[in-house]
């Protein structure tokens, strides 16, 4: 079976997520012990199930791997790591009687550029030693070059020695010349350009601080901005809320003093109305009870004689309260023949009103006398005092007591 593991995404031991795809080849083991493993493992399942197992089984030691090593690590020496895997893996996958026929890394790869970093820091590398090389045998084709060219002189001018000597030395000076120009023409350009270094990172520093300077400025502004606001805000929003809040509550408290004058007015009218009630209420009750203690003084002192006058005032009262009907009658008119008992019907019930008055109050109307010095006194017994209280009145009548008035 052909198994393609795929980990995407994984971070290595740098933190760089990488996807790595690799292709491993396994099979079921055909020997008997692991044959059997691999039944009890996968009986009852297809293929693609078995795959799955595998496939799930090695992509878990892949990850895990992943974890462990650098991306140069992986990048570079491929083989290593899928030799790790494998023998990671193998005994796994061993256990459930699958082999492991081989397995190799087919695809390695990030979203962030990582490698393609490093290719490229390579290239620069090589490029670099590339150049060097370059100078180098430029170099050395030039010392040939002049060597050769000073055998050829040597050779050509040997019979003229003094002319060759002549010649050599002037190649020779000519030579020392021209290294000597060369290096400085070096030096001039390396000079050149590390003084276009240091002009550089002298503007780059001025940039930055012509940047220190504008942030600076805006943040200056931006303070100005804010107090600003703040004073606005307090111009138009805090002073009306303070002078409104300042209003409403000189108005709440002048209500309130309203509120407590009234209240307190109104309890002083109370408490004044209730003390003259009270006193009114006292005044009467003192002289009720002055009224009662001298009736009962009164009734204690003349004993009978005093209930005989209760009798007499509640008389009127009982014969009012009888003759209540008679009051909505217009007309009687009495129809007497020969015959007529009228009268004799009057006298009968005037006869029965002393027994009448006897049975409701128990008292004895045809022994009571009527004139007004016996209501202070009573039937059958001198007059004494109340005589004496009562002359004016009998005397200019003519009449004398006991009894004898109508």
């Amino acid at each position: 079976m052909t198994l393609q593991p795929r980990c995407e995404d994984v971070e290595t031991a740098e933190g760089v997520a990488l996807t790595v795809t690799g292709v491993a080849q396994v099979k079921i083991m055909t020997e008997k012990e692991l044959l059997a493993v691999a039944c009890e493992q996968f009986l009852g399942k297809n293929v693609q199930d078995i795959k799955n197992v595998v496939l799930q089984t090695l992509e878990g030691h892949l990850r895990s791997i992943l974890g462990t090593l650098t991306v140069e690590q992986i990048y570079q020496d491929r083989d290593q790591f899928a030799k790790l895997v494998r023998e990671v893996a193998a005994p796994d996958v061993g256990r459930m009687g699958i082999e492991i026929l081989s397995f190799t890394i087919k695809d390695v790869y990030d979203k962030v550029d990582y490698l393609s970093s490093l290719g490229k820091t390579q290239t620069a590398v090589v490029q670099r030693d590339a150049d060097i090389g370059v100078a180098e045998a430029e170099r050395d084709a030039g010392i040939r070059e002049a060597e050769c060219k000073k055998e050829m002189l040597d050779v050509k001018f040997m019979a003229d020695t003094k002319i060759a000597d002549s010649k050599r030395a002037f190649e020779l000076q000519k030579s020392a010349f021209s290294e000597e120009v060369n290096i400085k023409t070096a030096e001039a350009q390396l000079a050149y350009e590390l003084q276009g270094a240091r002009e550089q990172q002298k503007i780059r520093q001025e940039e930055i601080e012509i940047e220190v300077v504008q942030r600076k400025k805006q943040i200056d502004v931006e303070a100005q901005e804010i107090l600003r606001t703040d004073k606005e805000l307090i111009a138009t929003v805090r002073r009306p809320a303070e002078a409104e809040a300042h209003r409403i509550q000189q108005i709440a408290e002048g209500e309130k003093v309203k509120q407590v004058l009234l209240a307190q007015a109104e309890a002083e009218k109370i408490r004044k109305i209730g003390e003259a009630e009270a006193a009114v209420i006292e005044a009467m009750g003192k002289a009720e009870a002055e009224r009662m203690k001298l009736k009962a003084e009164a009734y204690q002192k003349y004993g009978d004689a005093a209930k005989m006058a209760l009798v007499l005032e509640a008389l009127p009262q009982i014969a009012a309260k009888i003759a209540a009907p008679l009051t909505k009658v217009d007309e009687i008119v009495v129809l007497s023949g020969d015959n007529s008992k009228v009268t004799s019907e009057v006298n009968r019930l005037l006869a029965e009103l002393p027994a009448s008055v006897h049975a409701l109050t128990g008292v004895d109307l045809s022994k009571v006398c009527a004139c007004p010095a016996a209501a202070v006194g009573l039937p059958g017994q001198p007059i004494g005092q109340a005589q004496a209280e009562w002359s004016w009145a009998l005397e200019p009548h003519g009449i004398s007591h006991p009894c004898r008035y109508p």
